[in-house]
């Protein structure tokens, strides 16, 4: 689904990963390439804002009703050891998913493609 974005927003920005939450596929210092108002499915990395308003990297497992019944996303981490995902937060609000990962800039490139992985 696509989501209007604001004329405002910048489309794409860069995030950088702190934690071991994405282990294996991201580790802590890796900086990224996000995408504002891009499609969001399951499989994608994305950059969310819990309700704390902590700014988290998951995967989008599933597309999933939130707690108000409003149109929301289940995110996980890559390790589920480490990190607080929907398992502990909930589904995240749809508006709430801020941007869709398009690759690693850094410390070793790769296309959102490589990034990807069946859940």
């Amino acid at each position: 689904m696509r989501r209007p974005r604001s004329k405002a927003a910048t489309p794409v920005g860069l995030a950088r990963v702190r934690g071991r939450s994405m282990e294996p596929t991201l580790a802590g210092g890796d900086l990224l390439l996000v995408r504002h108002g891009a499609a969001v499915r399951p499989g994608l990395l994305v950059l969310a804002r819990f309700p704390d308003g902590t700014l988290v990297v998951k995967r989008v497992a599933e597309s999933r009703a939130t707690r108000t019944g409003s149109r929301g996303w289940w995110l996980l981490s890559d390790n589920p050891g480490e990190g607080i995902d929907s398992r502990h937060r909930g589904a995240i609000a749809d508006e709430d998913v801020v941007a869709v990962v398009r690759a690693r800039l850094w410390p070793s490139p790769c296309r959102s493609r490589r990034l990807l992985h069946e859940a």
